[in-house]
């Protein structure tokens, strides 16, 4: 089996090293009114260099830009969007990270880029091909209230959402982002919303062009629906192993219509997992699925994580690799 090493979607902001502090230090001197809005965006890019060199440096295969100018999850693309304003704080699933709370006044619309300059940035500054990540419309919408509630609330947020993401998958296509990754992490919470997902997604595939559609679903189990993600139209399907023991086994029985993004490292853990002991889940997926290639993922994004811990999780895949394919001489 052929592995692809990649990052999962986030990496830390900040560090220990006074380098690593930048962005933080412009952020509060700008709202002091001490920096302009250009310093805290060449802090921006500056941050996304070095998070784009370290994951290059970990040996990483499959970068991204590290969200480094993300505020939080939901609000960075919903408040790019006309028809929505951002309100107060909740907590992003079991997790100490917070969003912006997006309110829909109207139909979400795109009236401009949401990540397209973003991703053209660090596919400039990067080595290594760039994946673009999106929270889903799912999601999103999840994450949203209906200012005007109602009956059709939440569907009419939903649509909007998955059209504003339609067309800004078209323009990454276009752009050149060989892997577009959607993430719904709220599907693991709403099972129930299956078809409502697998609708969306249709919509969204359908602007994909050449690239590579991945879904990425985590902080919870799949397996009970792992019949069902197999059967939507992505190519790539990211899998959080970290909450189900029994997740290597179920797949390695059942097998998989697509390519998997194995998270087998758990991307909110400090702990390094044990090469040997990964190596041998790689080497039963391998052969119970008849897996020819995937990649090998944290679980989530890394922000969660210390930024030298973050670092040696990335450098811990390749470690896996290496054990994994040596187990096969």
């Amino acid at each position: 089996m052929e592995l692809t090493l990649c990052n999962h979607s986030s990496y830390p902001r900040i560090g220990d090293d006074p380098e690593h502090q930048l962005l933080r230090r412009t952020i509060a001197q700008h709202e002091k009114g001490e920096k302009t809005e250009e310093a805290v965006r060449a802090a921006q890019d500056r941050m996304t260099e070095l998070a784009l060199a370290e994951q290059m440096e970990s040996g990483v295969d499959l970068v991204t830009d590290g969200q480094i100018r993300w505020a939080d999850p939901i609000s960075h693309l919903a408040s790019k969007l006309s028809g929505v304003r951002v309100n107060g704080l909740l907590r992003f699933f079991d997790t100490n990270f917070y969003f912006r709370q997006p309110v829909v006044q109207g139909r979400p619309e795109r009236t401009e880029p949401l990540l397209l300059e973003e991703f053209r940035f660090a596919q400039e500054k990067s080595a290594r091909p760039v994946k673009a990540v999106l929270t889903g419309p799912y999601t999103l919408a999840r994450s949203s209230v209906d200012e005007n509630g109602g009956s059709g609330g939440f569907e009419k947020m939903l649509e909007g959402y998955t059209a504003a993401l339609a067309a800004e998958i078209a323009a990454l296509a276009a752009g050149g982002a060989a892997v577009i990754q959607i993430e719904e992490p709220a599907l693991l919470r709403h099972l129930d919303d299956f078809p409502r997902v697998e609708q969306c997604l249709a919509a969204l595939a359908m602007n994909k062009d050449s690239s590579q559609l991945a879904l990425a679903v985590y902080f919870g189990d799949p397996a009970p629906v792992y019949d069902q993600l197999q059967t939507l139209p992505v190519d790539i399907l990211g899998l959080d192993f970290t909450y189900s023991p029994g997740l290597v086994d179920r797949v390695a029985s059942s097998g998989t219509a697509r390519t998997l993004m194995l998270g087998l490292l758990d991307g909110r853990n400090t702990r390094l997992e044990d090469p040997v002991a990964t190596a041998r889940q790689l080497e039963n997926l391998a052969r119970g699925a008849g897996l020819n290639l995937a990649y090998l993922s944290p679980s989530c994004g890394l922000e969660y994580l210390p930024r030298d811990r973050a670092r040696q999780k990335l450098r811990q895949l390749a470690v896996i690799r290496n054990t994994f394919m040596g187990s096969l001489s």
